[in-house]
Order: structure tokens, then sequence, then C-alpha cells
């Protein structure tokens, strides 16, 4: 039997697993192999010998008689062996087809024509260069079971132009869908509306995620600050502002003289519990801000008011803008990087 192309799930043959090919398989996909490379060979040369460009060529030449020999014994003796490969190849594959469903190769028997397609539709004259792909899985087939059909460096300058096809083409279709993307959002309120849509489908998200992350460095934040020489220095700085504030009120220091011997000695023991009132009102108050009763409220409330912000704004419509196109000039300028031109193949 023929090389068979790695099918699909809903044509896999019913064995899990497809025992290796005998010599007899390999030498007839070998044979296969071959009158489809003479085939291909002999139409390509027919083609050409047979063109305007060839009769152009070969009157500057000087060949041109050597092209109507051609054309006059050759051309017809071309085409006949031509027909005789594809009825060949039609004949087999028809064979090949009553063969897959006698031994029911296929869940179903309408199955064959799909997985090998590019053979039913090679059949036609029109469309022979698609033999060339029976004859690709077939090498793939052979290279895979470790026969050498074509030197090494061959298959790797054909993956590395393969590679370098692919990567111009998707580079050309991205740059260009880039462009057009670039045009909406600076047109019609493009960029407003799809924001807009965007950022209301995900509000909810949105306020859970700055929660989430609000909470998580918010408040190691302010309990590292609460630790600080600064909120020390904050709380001696309030303990002396309370302690002038009772300095400076002279109804309190007039009502204490008032008290016989004892007045002067409460007076300073007021000015240093004033001092020490102060410092710890500055600790409370820092142990209650740092508290997680009290920062999941405010985080919950900051999170709601930016999800829930008005994007109408003349400065964040420009702001947006300004990342989005700074996004997309980013993203085009790693497009335009040619990876293949790091590659390794360069030599080849």
């Amino acid at each position: 039997m023929s090389a068979q192309p790695i099918l699909s799930a809903s044509s896999v043959a019913r064995s899990p697993r497809t025992p290796p090919p005998s010599k007899l398989a390999l030498l007839y996909d070998i044979a296969i192999l071959i009158l489809i490379v003479i085939d291909l060979t002999m139409i390509g040369m027919d083609l050409v010998l047979m063109s305007s460009f060839a009769q152009t060529i070969g009157g500057w030449l000087g060949m041109t008689s050597w092209l109507e020999q051609y054309a006059l014994h050759w051309h017809d003796p071309v085409r006949f062996i031509g027909g005789l490969i594809t009825l060949f190849l039609v004949a087999e594959l028809l064979l090949r087809w009553v063969i897959a469903i006698v031994t029911k190769r296929y869940l179903r028997w309408f199955f064959f024509p799909f997985v090998h397609w590019y053979e039913v539709l090679g059949c036609f004259p029109q469309l022979r260069a698609l033999r060339l792909l029976r004859a690709v899985f077939i090498g793939r087939k052979l290279y895979q079971l470790g026969y050498q059909v074509l030197p090494e460096k061959w298959i790797e300058a054909g993956r590395f132009y393969y590679a370098l096809v692919l990567e111009e083409l998707s580079d050309r279709v991205i740059l260009t869908a880039t462009d057009n993307l670039r045009q909406q959002f600076a047109g019609d309120g493009t960029q407003s509306r799809l924001l807009s849509d965007t950022f209301e489908q995900n509000r909810h998200a949105l306020q859970t995620t700055l929660a989430t992350v609000l909470r998580a460095e918010l408040t190691p934040k302010l309990k590292h600050l609460a630790s600080e020489p600064i909120a020390r220095e904050l709380a001696v700085q309030v303990g002396a502002s309370v302690q002038d504030a009772l300095a400076d009120t002279p109804e309190l220091r007039r009502y204490l003289r008032m008290i016989p011997i004892a007045g002067k000695m409460i007076e300073g023991e007021l000015q240093t519990i004033s001092s020490h009132i102060g410092e710890n009102l500055v600790n409370s108050l820092t142990a209650r801000l740092t508290d997680g009763g009290f920062i999941d409220p405010v985080v919950e409330a900051i999170s709601d008011t930016i999800a829930h912000v008005d994007l109408s704004h003349p400065e964040l419509e420009a702001l947006i803008a300004t990342l989005v196109d700074d996004g997309l000039t980013a993203f085009e300028t790693q497009i335009k990087i040619q990876q293949w031109k790091h590659s390794e193949h360069l030599d080849l």
C-alpha cells in the first residue's frame, strides 16, 4: 500500500497502532514516488518547451529548429505517456479505495476520498501539480521510517525557506491589520466605543482585581510605615504640640495656681501627661489605620470608584489613545523583526 498522510480525528483507522510496513509496501511507495517525479518532470519540461517563452528564448539562442523537432516528434508521445500515468494513478487510487473499504480502514467507507483529496484532485490533468503532495507524503513517510530520501541539508534548507515564507506572509498580514486598527481608532469614535464596551463588560473583574492588588500592596506598606522612624518622630511632634497647647491655655494655668502648694506640681505633671497623650494618640491611630477592618472598606471604596470612572474625560481619552498608539507601535516594531535573519541556516 502507498503512504498515507496523517489522518484527522474523524478518519482515524480502527486499530490504534499501525503496524510497520513490509518491504514490499516500501518498494511500492518508492516506485510510486519515482513515477510521480518522472511524470511531473515530463509535464514541466513539456509545458516549458511548448510555451511562447521557450520559442522566444530558442530564437535568441538559435534553437528554433530543435524546438520544432520536439513539437513534431516528442510532444505527443510525452502527452500520451502522461495520460497513461494518469490512468494508472486513477486505477491505483480506486483499487486502494476498495481495499480500504474491505479492510475497514476508516470508520466510514466514504472517508477515503476526503483523506486523500489531493490524490483525487491530482487525477485531473489541470491539477496534476497536486500529485507533488503525494510525493511529499511518501517521502515524509520514508524519512520517518529512517530512509534518507533527500540529503539532510536539503531538508533543513526546505524547512528554513518554508518558515521564511510563512513569517514574511504572516508579518504582512499582521502589519496590515494593525494599520487598519490604528486608522479605525483614529476615526469616528471607534476607540471610545470599543474601550467603553470593553470597560463596561469587565467592570466587576476590574474592581475585584484592583481591590486584591491594593489590599496586597497597601496593607504591608502602611504597616511598614508605622514602624519607620518617621512614625516615631510624628508621635513625638504631636505629643509636643499637645504639650504646647496645654501650656498656651491661661485659664488652665490660672485654675491650677488657685490650688495651694500642689498646683505647681500638677501643672508639671500635666505637661508630661500631655506629651504622652499625643504620642499614644498617634500610635493608636496608626494601629487602627493599618488594621484590616479599616483598610478593607477603604480599598473597596477606592476600587469601586476607579472601576466606575467616567471614560468621557478628554484627558483620560487622550491618555488611553496614547497608550493604545504606543502599544501598537511597540507591537509593530516587534513584528518587523525578521527572525529568519537570526537563523543558523543563513549559510545554506
